[in-house]
């Protein structure tokens, strides 16, 4: 099954402080000016906010699902997917955590109650990912209470790939 930009918009209206914008041909998602979910211009690589410490075990993984962005792009807390690996458990809890890091916590805790179903199921696939025991590699080896072990949730996270908003779209 191919994720589509529709699929994501419908779940990103839902994320609150969430702006859609078109950039360069580009449908990106953001809060603020960080933008955490974006599409390339033929929409077959959906690209997310991710922390650069847990990308490269993401990658090899499921090196046939992720990539990593272009050498500029490293600096930033950022990691490609192909959209036709992706099913839609994935992609929500993809995008739900990649909202996570670029809003407050407070924020972020508010909206958990609505999205007890998506926690549930990211629990649910971040399980089915983790290696066998005793081996390293997968980026839910770290892993230890539900998708909240994933991502981390500090400070806003900074650095994230964005450009000025040329035209807004929602």
């Amino acid at each position: 099954m191919v994720i589509t930009v529709e699929q994501v918009r419908a779940l990103a209206r839902t994320l609150p402080r969430t702006s859609e914008h078109l950039i360069r041909d580009q449908v990106k998602f953001r809060v603020g000016s960080i933008v955490y979910v974006a599409f390339s211009r033929d929409e077959t690589v959906m690209g997310f906010a991710f922390p650069k410490e847990e990308r490269e075990a993401l990658v090899a993984s499921e090196p046939e699902k992720f990539h990593l962005p272009r050498e500029s792009d490293l600096r930033f807390n950022w990691v490609h997917a192909w959209t036709s690996a992706l099913d839609e458990p994935e992609m929500r809890e993809l995008v739900i955590e990649a909202w996570r890091m670029v809003v407050p916590k407070k924020v972020a805790a508010a909206r958990l109650g609505d999205l007890s179903s998506d926690a549930t199921a990211a629990r649910t696939f971040a399980s089915s990912a983790l290696p066998p025991a005793g081996t390293r590699g997968s980026a839910f080896s770290s892993f230890s209470d539900g998708i909240s072990g994933v991502f981390g949730h500090g400070p806003k996270s900074r650095g994230l790939p964005g450009g000025q908003s040329t035209r807004r779209v929602s």
